[in-house]
């Protein structure tokens, strides 16, 4: 097998279904963590390698060939991870769709890829498909992974059939995989437009993957809390760096409203997320002491302060002096050990991606004593372009371009990336190929700044761009993170291009709607009542005042409408990935806008 162990025990396979096979072969630890009947349940290496060899006889049972379009849709579980696996080692490509996408979105995956073989969740997704499996012939299996029925097999009954099946047929496809051979096909989850099919080989994911290693370890005993969904290229990327290195993935128990509280659970050493987590667990560290006021308040920011010295005196490299030092013992011992615990007290980097995040944000949990970093990339970039690490880290950029990994700015600000991890172009859509990839270089669509030490600053999105109508250029997203900054608040969207002053539609957090209520002296917790109650607003008001100095008269909120619910995936206003659908929020809340301009 086209396999061998790297200095750090990794497997260096070429391919990922050379790697998940050598990877069972050789390893003797933990590979799958997950809650079933409510105490976790743990996976070895060994069991990975069955269950992933087991369902790769299935799909050639059911006669799954080289290069066919296999497809999963479901949340982010370990039969995902199985189901994936699966699919590479029989030389097909995986499809991920998204579980919150519609019907009619998954119909377009689905026939747009040509999938073959589907592997479904559950009786709720498996609904979605039987409303559309009509207008799909090309779609011959779906396997469920829970609750079949008829026009769908089960897990079991897949391993059924591939009893009959020889499993060296399996290590035979596995084998003959090359590394450029297409391992996935990823739909971009995209804020305008149908999705695009981004093409993966398996040297494109193990580029990524070895240049990711070259600039962060992953020592032994490492574990991975996977919540985001495996449909997105940031988690899938994840899923490979830790099989390849021997680490522990921990699956969550699929109930957003737990989050925050099973991250200690699980107390993970590795946290790859988008910022909304982070941000969750900010207002969970302040929130509370913001309430109490008075001395406890004040001790909170001290040993915050505190905090902020003996980290400064360590990125430049000096001792810090021994009154810092004894300051920091109580302030560790009162305060700051309790932010760690929110993470589980074991996290040694926590990674934010798919989106900006307030730097102060990160600057808060530094002083605490937890490294949350950014990164960045894009599913064109087989998830990882550039990377914060604990050794090289600058807050408020991405990092340095991995190694290998090209990064030049055009000369109107886009980000032009170039090297072994850049897609090989968007499946049946030629023109879009044409337009993102020029003699090798990916051009983003997002807009940067390389500093004179090479760390990377995403400054906006090039369609995302406001011109207002004195022709000054805005970009929303730092504004959005200043507002977003405050507990009260869950999403902020700016507007004004071609308008003489910006505007914000702005969302209450629901988890914090009843202490909101508790403040203003307004009953109950409901987010519609709150939002046209005026001391609600007027806490808003108080919000975006704060937010609006760090800004430029120009770049500052003049007015903002509150809605009375907040933005959903449901109401397709978020990506899989919470980020903003921009233009559907302004198509859909035009009125309101618009109403902001009146008189």
């Amino acid at each position: 097998m086209s396999a061998t162990a790297g200095p750090a025990g990794a497997v260096t396979g070429t391919t990922m279904a050379a790697m998940v096979l050598e990877a069972a072969k050789s390893r003797r630890a933990a590979a799958i963590r997950h809650k079933e009947g409510g105490s976790w349940q743990q996976v070895g290496y060994d069991q990975l390698g069955r269950t992933v060899t087991a369902l790769a006889r299935g799909l050639l049972a059911l006669g799954v060939e080289p290069g066919d379009r296999v497809a999963v849709l479901s949340q982010t579980r370990p039969e995902w991870t199985y189901a994936d696996f699966a699919i590479l080692c029989v030389g097909a490509v995986t499809v991920p769709v998204y579980h919150t996408n519609s019907p009619d979105e998954c119909r377009y995956v689905l026939e747009h890829s040509g999938a073959r073989v589907l592997f479904c969740e559950d009786a709720d997704q498996l609904a979605k498909v039987e409303a559309i499996r009509g207008q799909m012939p090309a779609l011959e299996h779906v396997i469920a992974f829970t609750g079949a029925r008829d026009g769908a097999i089960s897990l079991e009954e897949l391993r059924r059939r591939g009893g009959e099946v020889e499993e060296g047929r399996v290590h035979e496809r596995a084998l003959a995989v090359s590394h450029d051979d297409l391992a996935t096909i990823v739909y971009t989850s995209g804020t305008t437009g149908p999705p695009k099919g981004c093409m993966l080989t398996h040297g494109n994911l193990r580029a990524d993957l070895d240049m990711v290693n070259q600039r962060i370890s992953f020592p032994a005993g490492t574990v991975f809390f996977a919540f985001l969904p495996l449909a997105h290229a940031l988690t899938r990327i994840v899923q490979f760096i830790a099989i390849n290195g021997g680490a522990e993935i921990a699956f969550w128990q699929r109930d957003p409203k737990k989050l925050v509280e099973e991250v200690g659970e699980v107390k993970p050493t590795h946290l790859p997320s988008a910022p909304r987590l982070f941000e969750k667990i900010y207002t969970a560290a302040t929130a509370k002491v913001a309430e109490a006021g008075g001395v406890k308040e004040k001790l909170f920011h001290w040993s915050v302060g505190v905090g902020r010295r003996l980290r400064a005196a360590e990125q430049e490299g000096r001792a810090p002096g021994r009154l810092v030092q004894a300051q920091y013992a109580v302030a560790d011992r009162l305060v700051l050990h309790k932010v760690r615990d929110l993470f589980g007290g074991r996290v040694e980097l926590a990674l934010s991606g798919a989106a900006p995040i307030d730097p102060d944000i990160l600057k808060f949990f530094r002083a605490a004593g937890v490294y949350v970093l950014e990164g960045y990339g894009m599913t064109e970039t087989s998830a990882v372009a550039s990377v914060n690490t604990i050794e090289e880290h600058r807050f408020g950029t991405v990092g340095k371009p991995l190694p290998g990994c090209e990064v030049a700015i055009a000369d109107d600000g886009e980000v032009l990336m170039r090297g072994p991890n850049i897609f090989q172009g968007y499946y049946a859509n030629e023109e879009a190929t044409r337009t993102d990839l020029v003699d090798g270089w990916l051009h983003s669509g997002d807009l940067g700044e390389l500093d004179e030490d090479g760390y990377l600053r995403i400054t906006g999105r090039k369609k995302d761009l406001i011109i207002t109508s004195s022709g000054k250029n805005i970009t929303p997203s730092n504004i959005e993170n200043a507002i977003r900054q405050s507990r009260w608040v869950s999403q902020a969207v700016v507007f004004g291009d071609r308008r003489p002053y910006l505007t914000a539609l702005i969302t209450l957090d629901p988890d914090e709607a009843g202490a909101l209520a508790e403040k203003v002296g307004a009953p109950g917790g409901d987010v519609a009542a709150l939002a046209a109650h005026e001391g609600v607003r007027a806490q808003i008001q108080q919000v975006v005042d704060q937010a609006n100095q760090q800004f430029a008269r120009i770049e500052q909120v003049k007015r903002f409408v509150i809605l009375d619910r907040d933005l959903t995936q449901d109401d397709d206003e978020l990506t899989p990935t919470l980020k903003v659908k921009r233009n559907v929020v302004y198509d859909r809340h035009a009125e309101a806008f618009a109403g902001l301009y009146d008189g």
